[in-house]
């Protein structure tokens, strides 16, 4: 079996043979007069066409018998046919093609246009030129990166060698495109916030730290964006989002990933109903717009995205699937027992609604399938969030889930500044005693809720998670285009 390294090899010695002929195979210029999509879409009237037609794309498929040679190239936008032929090309110029032209050679090649008798539209080929060799083969078209790690260290070999691959990240541009879209007609602004903050907040994780050398001061990738855009609301913006990268310094499986994509947006006066209704809507919009239907495949089950979204509580999922019978007055030590029973892992600075929600993730989310807002946390799980009217032992929030899988987060958002600092305070002691991913107390973000912050509705949705599940994709990094891997050894 001949090595790449050997391949590679006889392909320098064509570059350099071209290269002795005063062939520059990497030229700054080439023509192209349409593209291979607008050329199969205009075929009829391009064919009618007296002046040579000038195409360019990388060659996927050489097929040579003789005088003749068919080969398909692509330029992003489709794929096209073209034959070169012995007798209608200079002697020089088919010798050339037939010598020194590879698949995954990029080419520039002119002539004119015709079917096969198969019916097949193709480029008759009067001339060409190289404009970028190849020196390293293509996956076999057919079978792409059969290994695993390979797909996502060589990502740029993967999207051109499967079209399944291409297809999801093309279907992940064009979900934001429509979550943008949806949001900008319905009044919210686009804005950034800083993604180097001087404090971390927003969510409970463990942050990634850097050191700003000029003002000699420790920084941190933002774990999320929540409190700048709550600062924004204090500003008078009323309705405002952000799609942004955020980092947390946590394990890798299959639904978790140190840097990954979210939308955030707050609006004033909203609560966590209007944000729930809001929610369901635009996501509703998204899978039609996209999938052409409202539901789809996720995992061996169909996902229905067109009925109304299911809601219960979160203590009744724990009762359901977990069979804790009083949740709400579980003590730590029944809890602790409970996750021992399950194999969740506890540690001794894990509190009691860590516990629990570690219970759940275990026990309780993996058997949601139909598309389900989960409602009435335990005010000590979400300290960002408003208590609820009447019982102030739970908090006005929700979460989506569908096919086990958790998305979306939101809620009626805190502006009590005394709550608030209290309730960060006891994050603040959680965090001493051991729990990394506490939160901090943030004082600017606490004075500027004493300026005022109108009562609001906030949502954040995981965009590689929804990506995963309009795909029917099982590992997050199936669908980030350029994943960050273990060094090799």
């Amino acid at each position: 079996m001949v090595s790449i390294e050997e391949l590679r090899n006889e392909r320098i010695k064509k570059l350099q043979a071209l290269s002795e002929k005063g062939i520059n195979s990497y030229p700054v210029l080439s023509r192209r007069d349409v593209t291979i999509e607008e050329a199969h879409e205009q075929f009829q009237k391009l064919s009618k066409r007296k002046k040579l037609l000038f195409l360019v794309g990388r060659i996927t498929a050489l097929r040579g018998q003789g005088k003749i040679i068919f080969f398909n190239f692509t330029d992003g936008t489709g794929v096209f046919q073209g034959l070169c032929k012995k007798d209608e090309m200079e002697p020089e110029q088919f010798s050339n093609f037939v010598d020194f032209v590879d698949i995954g050679d990029f080419v520039e090649v002119s002539g004119s246009f015709f079917k096969t008798k198969k019916g097949e539209q193709t480029l008759s080929v009067s001339s060409w030129k190289m404009i970028g060799k190849a020196l390293r083969p293509l996956p076999e078209k057919w079978h792409g990166l059969q290994d695993v790690e390979e797909k996502f260290r060589k990502r740029y070999l993967d999207i051109l060698s499967s079209e399944e691959s291409r297809g999801r990240f093309v279907l992940r541009s064009k979900m934001i495109q429509e979550i943008r879209r949806f949001l900008d007609e319905d009044d919210f602004l686009e804005v950034e916030t800083p993604t180097l903050q001087p404090l971390y907040g927003g969510a409970s994780a463990e942050p990634f730290t850097t050191h700003h050398n000029a003002l000699d001061v420790d920084l941190y990738l933002r774990i999320s964006n929540e409190l700048y855009l709550k600062r924004l609301l204090v500003g008078n913006v009323p309705r405002v989002y952000e799609i942004y990268k955020a980092f947390r310094n946590e394990g890798i499986d299959v639904t978790h990933y140190p840097e990954f994509t979210m939308i955030e947006f707050y609006e004033s006066y909203g609560t966590a109903e209007s944000q729930m209704k809001r929610t369901e809507k635009m996501l509703k919009e998204i899978v039609k717009k996209l999938l052409g239907k409202a539901t789809f495949p996720y995992n061996k089950n169909t996902l229905d995205f067109g009925k109304p979204f299911k809601r219960v509580t979160y203590y009744s999922i724990l009762k359901q699937y977990a069979l804790l019978l009083n949740p709400e007055s579980s003590k730590r030590e029944e809890l602790a027992l409970k996750a021992q029973q399950l194999g969740v892992p506890i540690t001794k600075s894990d509190s009691r609604e860590k516990i629990m929600d570690n219970i759940y993730k275990k026990a309780c989310r993996p058997k949601i399938i139909q598309p389900t807002f989960i409602v009435d946390y335990p005010a000590h799980m979400l300290p960002l969030a408003k208590k609820k009217e009447g019982d102030a032992e739970l908090v006005d929030a929700f979460q989506l889930v569908a096919g086990g899988i958790e998305f979306v987060k939101g809620f009626s958002e805190l502006n009590d500044p005394l709550d608030q600092r209290t309730r960060l305070l006891a994050q603040e002691e959680k965090r001493i005693q051991g729990e990394k991913d506490a939160q901090q107390v943030d004082e600017d973000f606490l004075e500027a809720l004493e300026y005022g912050m109108p009562p609001a509705g906030g949502v954040g949705i995981g965009l590689d998670r929804l990506t995963m599940l309009l795909t029917d994709t099982h590992n997050i990094k199936d669908i980030i285009l350029f994943p960050t891997m273990r060094q090799k050894e």
